[in-house]
């Protein structure tokens, strides 16, 4: 219990002051991690607590931004959302291999480093976007699918990589499964998913209703949520993708601004904070001025890449050049999703211990800079929006 009341009350503080020099408190929560973790003072570490409450973080964050989010504008964005996706993991996958093939990496880790930086942690851009109220805009919208579909292809792309060349996964579910059946109850989970948000929540929740239980319908989407992240995991698909789709599900029933209001306090209160700092007990820096040029040139591509791929991918559908900057610069951080597949990877030997301290200081460091990134991109399409609503 120590170890809670030294995360909550740390990423407060560092909340409030991170919100004081007009930082996004998400930063504050990163850099607690980073400096009370084993990186500089080594007060708090990594364990099966802070492992379990950071999963749970993860999946509320996502599902509230399913909560938040509006169906019908994501299928009006649904091919900006693909070819962003598209070009967001296409560039980077192209040109981080190209960058490891000249550090002398062979082939096959050069391609899964690639991968590991296609990867899109929507949930620290999430919490900026919704810190600055646009999270339900046209570019939000746009963000919160392409990071879905982005999802998706890394999951792709991982399983082909750990079936054709890893060795027997120890923490991966995939190691029994064959890619075509892994493939084939993917394509399962999503008409699930359909019928789901068609039918079966909406139903769902209207019998809730009847239960004579305080915060029935709290209840019940939680168990919704969880099933829904329990379904997903078991197809080898992130576990943000099921909550997403959770959310969304719960959105299009008349409950969604009740449950909102009832599940953000337990999100913002304990479970969220310790998914952030958690991300930064990943980070150490040992054995880095070994490898400092190839840090700094990753780091460089793994940022890059994403915001022109987010950028072009936008504009080729009529978002304006700021807007598309700003989907670009969300797409940027990595987070717990490059750090899944970055471990899954290591476990299988498709990634060496050489370079795995780098690559993971690389992916705290775009998870750090992402809503540093995302938040002057938001002010400054901002800018231009009041501007030109001043000259018409």
């Amino acid at each position: 219990m120590a170890t809670l009341a030294i995360i909550l009350i740390s990423t407060l503080l560092a909340g409030h002051f991170s919100k004081r020099v007009g930082l996004p408190a998400v930063i504050g929560q990163l850099l607690v991690g980073i400096i009370l973790g084993p990186a500089l003072l080594g007060i708090l570490h990594e364990d099966s607590f802070i492992h379990t409450f950071s999963e749970i973080g993860v999946v509320l964050l996502m599902f509230i931004a399913g909560l938040e989010s509006d169906l019908a504008l994501l299928k009006r964005y649904l091919k900006p959302s693909v070819v962003v996706a598209v070009l967001g993991v296409v560039l980077p996958v192209g040109t981080i291999t190209v960058l490891c093939r000249l550090f002398e990496i062979n082939a096959l880790e050069s391609l899964f480093i690639g991968v590991i930086f296609a990867a899109t942690s929507v949930s620290i851009s999430v919490e900026v976007l919704r810190e600055l109220n646009v999270l339900e805009s046209k570019e939000g919208t746009i963000i919160l699918g392409a990071a879905v579909v982005d999802d998706l292809l890394a999951v792709i792309i991982l399983s082909v990589l750990t079936s054709l060349f890893g060795n027997q996964l120890a923490t991966s579910s995939s190691g029994h499964l064959s890619l075509g059946i892994s493939f084939a109850l993917q394509f399962a989970f999503f008409i699930v998913v359909y019928f789901s948000v068609k039918w079966l929540v909406p139903g769902i929740m209207h019998l809730s209703q009847r239960l004579l239980v305080p915060y029935s319908n709290a209840i019940v989407s939680l168990t919704i949520c969880f099933l829904f992240v329990w379904l997903a995991e078991a197809v080898d698909l992130s576990t943000v993708v099921g909550a997403f789709f959770a959310g969304i599900a719960i959105s299009q029933t008349p409950y969604k601004a009740e449950i909102n209001r009832h599940i953000e306090p337990i999100g913002y209160t304990v479970f969220i904070p310790v998914f952030f700092v958690s991300i930064g007990l990943s980070m150490t820096f040992n054995d880095l001025n070994r490898h400092l040029v190839f840090i700094i040139l990753l780091t460089i591509l793994a940022v890059v890449t994403k915001l022109i791929g987010g950028s072009l991918g936008a504009r080729r559908f009529g978002v304006s050049k700021a807007g598309a900057k700003t989907i670009g610069a969300a797409m940027v951080s990595r987070g717990e999703m490059a750090l899944i597949i970055a471990q899954i990877g290591y476990a299988a030997k498709l990634i060496s211990e050489t370079y795995y301290s780098a690559i993971i200081f690389v992916i705290i460091l775009t998870t750090i800079v992402a809503p540093l990134i995302l938040k002057s991109a938001i002010k400054k399409q901002q800018s231009v929006a009041l501007i030109d609503s001043q000259k018409g």
